[in-house]
């Protein structure tokens, strides 16, 4: 019980230290916060409705992921260093391709609230 409880808080500590800092988390959580809203109107069901939340919780984890590569390149080394760019720009195109998966799947579920589906 003492080790749940312990990865419980690093796990708080982790989300309140990267929203406060890292602004492109911020903007993730936004959207989770916003998402949790107006996924009750658009969603076509319950089960869509976890699909939706769910995509947006998955591209917050790749989110939190890439910050933490970042973060490490970064505090290995400063100097502009070709693998590492490339380690970033891996880390920024999951990034990306999580964003592409929550807009198909938002996109998804509206056409079929609105029946173009």
């Amino acid at each position: 019980m003492k080790r749940l409880f312990s990865a419980t808080a690093n796990s708080l500590r982790g989300i309140v230290d990267g929203v406060r800092t890292e602004p492109a988390l911020r903007d993730e959580t936004l959207l989770l916060a916003v998402a949790l809203l107006l996924g009750i109107v658009v969603a076509p069901s319950a089960v869509w409705y976890v699909a939706m939340i769910g995509v947006i919780l998955i591209l917050l984890a790749i989110e939190f992921l890439n910050t933490a590569i970042e973060k490490l390149a970064d505090h290995v080394t400063r100097e502009q260093h070709a693998d590492i760019r490339r380690i970033k720009d891996f880390g920024s195109a999951a990034v990306f391709c999580g964003l592409c998966l929550a807009g198909l799947v938002w996109i998804a579920a509206i056409a079929v609230r609105f029946g173009l589906l």
